[in-house]
């Protein structure tokens, strides 16, 4: 959601900025920037055509609209085109403290202003942050925002660590260096800044209302509940995977015991053999146990 709109320019007012801004990010997958066209619109400001659009995932995007150049994003990013932002570095903080996003704009080289989103937590994020510490995994955050943003929403959902202000690469690199030292590691993400990073975790977990490239970079998508799903999600896998190795268990033991015996192990014992017939209904009966226990997994129920 849109909450802040503060220019800096003698010949840009709040809403003309705004008007400029939201015309450019009209081309971008990212949430930030559908959240900024959504509060224009809502706004009753008219957005015009965008041309030459070019973005740079994690850090932010530039396009002409009207025959302007717009350049939208971090300071790093800004700071690249040789623009300064120093002047609205207190207000971006301030507006962070609160749990915001900032971000800062240039039109024709010179810094503009800055628009600030919020992204309240969605409902159950807390509860389901809590189920899976009681799952015995250990949560962080993983985010692009800056630190101060990143930490008061941490601070809302109960998180204890927190890496901000990382970019694509850098979020795929932490997740290589918690597979370096031997754990298992899953990630949870929705946009395009997350792909390189679900690619790269040992599961990849991708929000369904995500962009289509998240969730083709991921293993799973949870196409329903949001993060609120992946408790659930998680609990159905070890049902899964408990199940299959008593499946495995179970199979080898009736073979180890079952094929001798058809293959007359006992005959010089106990003068006993099993014929063609029952000897291929025992086996038939091994796929059938398998499937019946397997068939277990519909009595699942999220908790």
């Amino acid at each position: 959601m849109l909450t802040d709109v503060v220019s800096v320019s003698d010949e840009l007012d709040d809403a003309t900025l705004l008007g400029l801004i939201a015309s450019a990010e009209t081309l971008s997958e990212h949430p930030v920037g559908t959240a900024v066209v959504a509060g224009a619109r809502s706004r009753g400001i008219a957005l015009r055509p965008a041309a030459d659009f070019r973005s740079q995932p994690g850090h932010g995007i530039e396009a002409r609209v009207n025959g302007r150049l717009v350049r939208v994003g971090t300071a790093g990013w800004l700071k690249t085109a040789e623009i300064d932002t120093a002047e609205l570095e207190d207000q971006a903080d301030s507006l962070a403290r609160q749990g915001r996003t900032p971000f800062f704009a240039a039109v024709d080289g010179r810094v503009a202003g800055l628009v600030a989103v919020a992204d309240s937590p969605a409902p159950g994020a807390h509860e389901a942050i809590e189920a899976l510490r009681a799952m015995g995994i250990e949560v962080a955050m993983l985010t692009g925002d800056r630190a101060r943003t990143a930490q008061a929403i941490a601070a809302e959902l109960g998180i204890d660590r927190v890496i901000a202000e990382l970019s694509p690469e850098d979020k795929a690199r932490v997740v290589a260096e918690e597979r370096a030292r031997g754990r298992i590691v899953a990630m949870v993400g929705d946009g395009i800044n997350d792909a390189p990073a679900l690619a790269g975790a040992h599961v990849g977990v991708a929000i369904g209302s995500g962009t289509d490239i998240a969730v083709a970079a991921a293993d799973v998508a949870l196409l329903r509940g949001g993060i609120t799903g992946l408790p659930t999600a998680l609990r159905l896998a070890r049902a899964t995977l408990r199940t299959i190795r008593q499946n495995l268990f179970w199979a080898f033991v009736y073979n180890l015991v079952g094929i001798p015996v058809a293959a007359g192990a006992l005959y010089p014992f106990t003068g006993l053999l099993l014929s063609p017939v029952l000897a291929s209904a025992a086996m038939s009966l091994s796929s059938v146990s398998v499937l019946m226990s397997s068939l277990r997994l519909r009595r699942f129920r999220a908790v």
